[in-house]
């Protein structure tokens, strides 16, 4: 990946100042839904720095020194990790939301609530809390607007930096919804993903107000929850942030940003300090490593033409063929699927190993090349 790792003096200073706090998480000592409720002991009652706030942390948390490296905004939707990316913010150039503009990508950006505001009414300390507001292109936060994130089967939008909206594929790991969803790009599923656990646990004792009082009519900015203060999510949507959480590691770009808003709100995200605190809470439900081998084949099988299929739900990084002396005969770095189906060609005659990894997760099939 594109990514150079220079903190820049400043941005040093300020993570020296606002690294995890000596004994900051001591009483987060039980498991599942206590643990839940010790974090939010921990995390609850942030300086509320206001709505016109934020755009002060973003110029200290969401400057891109991992990617071009040139401090500008980094923008979910529009920064490509691999190459340059079609348009570039900068804080002070006139590009923030003056409330003109956003009628295509690259004219303005602004302030997007990844969790809908719609869902707590706008009311603060939820409308301001910058653990799950990010500085985004205006006219894909419109687009985005209140529908759940999920994994899109055909997009009826696509990003310049290939963030999707569509339906919902509704098999897999994003089984058990069938309406429109958003899809970031793998580079920040995760990043997505703790930001809702951080929602469900800094605001543990109001989510089920928040969810009563939204509109039944509203589906879209209620279809990731379940009313519950506990649990918090619906069956459907834990699935997918919790494979998300998974596919997509803490990036050095979260643990900057959460040491930021920590220097601003003195609350931090507990699920970018200790990953391991997802499992205790949730735990396994997405059962992640079981979707990916079982949603995975390899076909035709023994392989005729010299060419080989994979259809993987989960989307491949990386697919090596190996032989059985252990030699590297091929390799596909970030491979191009389509439909869900990878394809490997040019394949010698002979006995192979196909390895194929996503994220944090490998499998190896046995395959036969006449």
């Amino acid at each position: 990946m594109k990514k150079i790792f220079t903190l820049f003096s400043a941005l040093a200073t300020l993570g020296a100042l606002a690294q995890i706090p000596s004994g900051y998480y001591n009483s987060a000592t039980g498991t599942g839904y206590t643990l839940k409720t010790q974090l939010h002991n921990i995390i609850d009652g942030h300086t509320d720095r206001g709505y016109s706030g934020l755009y002060a942390t973003f110029e200290l948390s969401d400057r891109d020194k991992y990617y071009e490296n040139d401090n500008s905004l980094l923008d979910i939707y529009s920064e490509k990790p691999e190459g340059p990316d079609a348009y570039e913010y900068f804080y002070g150039g006139g590009q923030q939301d003056d409330g003109s503009g956003g009628t295509q990508e690259g004219q303005k950006y602004n302030r997007e609530h990844i969790i809908p505001q719609s869902y707590f009414a706008s009311a603060l300390p939820m409308y301001a809390d910058a653990h799950y507001i990010l500085p985004t292109d205006k006219y894909v936060n419109g687009q985005r607007g209140n529908y759940p994130f999920g994994v899109v089967a055909s997009a009826t939008l696509t990003t310049t930096n290939g963030s999707k909206k569509g339906g919902n594929r509704n098999s897999g790991y994003s089984a058990g919804y069938g309406g429109i969803v958003f899809e970031p790009i793998d580079e920040f599923k995760g990043d997505v993903a703790r930001m809702f656990f951080y929602f469900a646990t800094r605001y543990e004792g109001q989510l089920a107000g928040f969810y009563n009082a939204v509109n039944v009519s509203s589906t879209q900015s209620k279809a990731m929850f379940d009313g519950t203060e506990n649990h918090a999510f619906s069956p459907t949507f834990l699935n997918i942030l919790l494979t998300w959480s998974a596919q997509d590691p803490v990036s050095q770009r979260e643990i900057d940003r959460n040491n930021a808003i920590y220097g601003r709100q003195r609350n931090r995200n507990p699920y970018i300090d200790h990953p391991e605190y997802v499992a205790a809470v949730w735990g396994t439900v997405a059962a992640v490593e079981d979707n990916f081998t079982t949603t995975l084949s390899v076909y035709p099988n023994p392989v005729t033409d010299h060419l080989v299929n994979i259809y993987s739900e989960t989307p491949l990084d990386n697919i090596q063929v190996i032989s059985i002396n252990g030699q590297l005969v091929q390799q596909i770095s970030k491979p191009q699927g389509n439909a869900n189906v990878y394809t490997v060609a040019q394949l010698p005659t002979g006995f192979y190993f196909i390895k194929m990894t996503s994220g944090n997760q490998a499998t190896t099939k046995k395959i036969v090349v006449n």
